[in-house]
């Protein structure tokens, strides 16, 4: 009898230590909902859908893959609300930063920038956030799924070829269940470039250079320079390389227009410090390929 009781004591100890080492979920997302512009004194509602993006994004398990806190994936979700027609009804835009650790390094690099300015939502003070794969249940919820699934994938795709393919796959899916939704941002001839063309460039073969390319600049650059400083600013040579002919495939890419947004100022510091070889060499590719910022890659040649 004694050693029975011993025994279910380990056990319910056991279970009750368990649940405080249960894997940690993929996201470490800072969320902001800002409504400077909205007119009106009621503004804890902000506050409260602020609290829900958090919980909606931060704790909910997004994949079947088991993630350290250390190894959770740093973003940015900021709400930027310009109206409110209703007592339910938002119009605003959103800013979405995506990074990464840079390997032996404290060092964070950008992978995505970017503000999308169609986001019109519907939301009810304290009502539960709710996302079912495969349905439509709000724009609320299908624009951040969306998102987070495209974070995902970005994330994946610096650290393994092509790693990024199920999660953009997903992102798709939550496309086309929003075909019918009357909000805009979902579909092909509403814009080149808005949720429907990314999650197309993505997973388009004819720019899988972009994909390609993320990786090398990841994972073979910026990963081993401060190692080998060379060896990587070549494998970022390479990727840019691989933008270019994308580039010449469909000049002005969206998703291209995209990494290179979230990468420019990177970019012209790398090269800064360059051989004057390889910065002549690179400046041509990045004003070919970025023409509306070509005196902003002159800044290359300026620290000799």
């Amino acid at each position: 009898m004694k050693i029975n009781s011993m025994l279910r004591f380990a056990i319910m100890l056991f279970l009750t230590l368990s649940s405080f080492i249960l894997p940690a979920q993929e996201f470490n997302c800072s969320v902001q909902v800002t409504s400077m512009q909205v007119e009106g004194t009621d503004k804890k509602i902000y506050e409260t859908l602020q609290q829900a993006i958090y919980e909606f994004v931060n704790n909910r398990k997004w994949t079947n893959m088991a993630y350290k806190p250390e190894e959770r994936i740093e973003c940015t979700i900021l709400i930027t609300v310009s109206e409110r027609s209703s007592s339910d009804m938002f119009k605003g835009k959103l800013n979405l930063v995506l990074q990464r650790p840079v390997f032996k390094t404290s060092y964070n690099t950008n992978i995505l920038n970017y503000v999308d300015k169609d986001f019109d939502f519907n939301y009810i003070e304290f009502q539960n956030l709710d996302f079912i794969p495969e349905t439509f249940t709000s724009n609320l919820t299908s624009v951040l799924a969306y998102y987070i699934n495209i974070f995902l994938g970005l994330d994946a795709d610096t650290y393994s070829k092509f790693g990024g393919t199920a999660y953009y796959e997903k992102a798709q899916a939550i496309v086309n269940t929003a075909q019918n939704a009357p909000e805009k941002g979902w579909k092909a001839y509403e814009s080149q470039k808005n949720r429907y063309w990314l999650a197309e460039n993505l997973q388009n073969a004819a720019y899988s250079g972009v994909r390609e390319g993320l990786y090398d600049y990841h994972r073979l650059g910026l990963d081993i320079m401060s190692e080998n400083m060379e060896l990587g600013r070549s494998a970022i040579t390479d990727c840019i390389e691989l933008f270019r002919k994308v580039n010449r495939e469909r000049p002005g890419l969206f998703l291209l227009q995209l990494m290179l947004d979230a990468k420019r100022d990177e970019i012209i510091n790398i090269y800064s410090q360059a051989a004057p070889t390889d910065k002549v060499k690179v400046m041509a590719v990045l004003k070919e390929i970025d023409p509306a910022n070509s005196a902003k890659y002159q800044k290359i040649m300026e620290n000799k």
